[in-house]
């Protein structure tokens, strides 16, 4: 990716979703699929790449979920949900829980974890939560949950921006973790 494309106006006042949509999806960002359990029992999931570490003390995250989503509703009133995040191979795993309709865990590898939620096989980190508090984010709620387990796997996370995966080659990972300043965020002056 490179800047060399048209610059987009800035907009004065209230942007409309389009101009949103657009300058959001300047950020890259890792991919999850969220899953839960009805209140049937039954698995319910979904895509989600607003997600974020919220606190180390006490462990929580956040999900934001739009409201008109049925996802939103198991959220909000399951006994808990797991972040899975997907690695680089698994992108057909995002398109399927991104879409509706047919049952997305059909021929899906999962074990179960807390409160009988799924893991999904292969993903490289499970966050398993217990609701913290949901909180108003306009057309989204904000699902705050407090990590009760997690788990790390090897492999590299998958990526999206501007409306597509991004492929980094196993070289280029290799050589930006050999030079990564580990923690640097922890370390920062401010």
């Amino acid at each position: 990716m490179t800047g060399t494309g048209p610059a987009m106006a800035a907009v004065d006042g209230t942007p409309d979703a389009g101009s949103m949509r657009r300058a959001m999806g300047q950020f890259a960002t890792g991919v999850t699929v969220l899953t839960t359990v009805t209140g049937e029992g039954r698995p319910a999931g979904c895509t989600v790449s607003a997600f974020s570490s919220l606190s180390l003390d006490p462990p929580l995250v956040l999900a934001c979920i739009d409201r008109g989503r049925a996802m939103h509703e198991h959220l909000t009133t399951a006994p808990g949900y797991v972040v899975n995040v997907l690695r680089t191979d698994q992108r057909e795993l995002a398109v399927r829980f991104a879409g509706r309709g047919a049952d997305r865990f059909a021929g899906l590898r999962t074990r179960p974890g807390r409160h009988g939620i799924p893991l999904i096989d292969g993903a490289i980190a499970q966050i398993q939560c217990d609701p913290h508090a949901v909180l108003d984010g306009g057309d989204h709620a904000i699902v705050v949950g407090r990590v009760r387990a997690l788990a790390t796997h090897a492999g590299d996370p998958l990526l999206y921006a501007q409306g597509a995966f991004l492929d980094l080659p196993a070289a280029h990972w290799e050589s930006a973790l050999a030079d990564a300043q580990h923690e640097w965020l922890l370390n920062a002056p401010w």
